[in-house]
């Protein structure tokens, strides 16, 4: 059986859709066994207990086979600068390399009116290709966001929130898609 950790906020734990997220439905459709570390409203930067790198320090888990982080839009609808947000993103991934040698995946959330958020867009994906971090991008995926804008009341919550709709119809799929979830016994 492989564990994985997905660390994260409302869209990793599914604030929307009560309490269930596409970690929920992955986990269940491709048979591995999950950490599901998410707080509705924390920040990667480490601004208080709740951080995701506070949180992180807290984990007592020996193994891990893949790690997910969610790049928080907290970050960006409190406006905190962008070189917090960077530094949490550059222990996080310090972190899990040094502690659980596995591969990391960030994954950002489908598009939505934030510069703050785009400007974050843009520093994961440099920060995917300098430390070869698999990057689930569903901000530029052209195809994802259109059919989300095709029923956003139907698959969106609000701009940033997914429906079960959304995870089941539109999120799940999008990230099954990179077969990083498969595991092979």
């Amino acid at each position: 059986m492989s564990n994985i950790i997905f660390l994260g906020s409302s869209v990793t734990y599914g604030s929307a859709s009560g309490g269930i997220s596409f970690v929920d439905y992955l986990c269940e459709r491709n048979g591995f066994t999950m950490i599901k570390e998410a707080v509705s409203g924390t920040t990667l930067a480490d601004i208080d207990e709740q951080s995701y790198v506070s949180r992180l320090k807290a984990l007592d888990v020996d193994e891990c086979d893949l790690f997910v982080c969610q790049l928080s839009t907290n970050d960006a609808n409190l406006k905190l600068p962008i070189n917090e947000v960077e530094e949490a993103v550059d222990f996080i991934i310090d972190y899990v390399k040094n502690k659980w040698k596995c591969q990391i995946a960030f994954y950002t959330n489908p598009r939505y009116d934030s510069a703050e958020y785009a400007a974050m867009v843009e520093m994961i994906k440099d920060k995917a290709k300098i430390n070869n971090l698999l990057l689930i991008n569903m901000w530029d995926d052209e195809e994802l966001n259109k059919k989300i804008d095709q029923n956003r009341d139907y698959y969106m919550d609000d701009p940033i929130h997914p429906t079960k709709a959304g995870y089941l119809e539109i999120i799940t799929p999008f990230m099954e898609k990179f077969g990083i979830f498969n595991f092979q016994e």
